[in-house]
């Protein structure tokens, strides 16, 4: 063999050798965002799969609508992350619109396993008109579960 046959066998194997210290970061970045979007997914997935509410009661008495629901699962949930729609309306429940309580409890967030959310909104806050038996009420989590229930006097 030439020394130019040999030159060029070593300026192949270094553009290989190049090439490949580029294409691994790439391909170990890949895999890992790829790996992290998966283990996300499940979280997720396994968050919703371990909550569970009721909504147990909506009233309306003249003045001020009271929703309480139960939280059945096994995940604590923050109660100013929760959504209340009152006929597709948005209530911000985490705002000034609107009361919670936990069993009682106003100066907590955290509603745990066995507990009652207390939800009030005062008529004035509402931009639908609330009658018995003629509004619907959903409550959305913020895993994305929900529960509904109508308003009774």
């Amino acid at each position: 063999m030439g020394v130019s046959v040999s030159a060029s066998t070593a300026i192949i194997v270094a553009g290989l050798f190049f090439a490949f210290t580029t294409f691994y970061p790439v391909a170990a970045n890949g895999f890992d965002r790829v790996s992290d979007a998966q283990h996300g997914i499940n979280e997720r997935a396994l968050e919703r799969q371990n909550t569970a509410f009721t909504v147990t009661n909506a009233t309306f008495d003249d003045t001020t609508l009271t929703v309480n629901a139960t939280n059945d699962g096994s995940l604590g949930l923050v109660a100013g992350d929760a959504t209340l729609l009152v006929d597709n309306v948005y209530v911000d429940v985490g705002g000034p619109n609107a009361t919670t309580t936990v069993d009682g409890n106003g100066d907590t967030e955290l509603w745990l396993g066995g507990e009652t959310l207390t939800i009030e909104v005062d008529e004035g806050d509402l931009s639908t008109g609330v009658a018995a038996g003629e509004t619907r009420v959903v409550l959305v989590v913020e895993s994305g579960v929900r529960d509904a229930a109508e308003v009774s006097a």
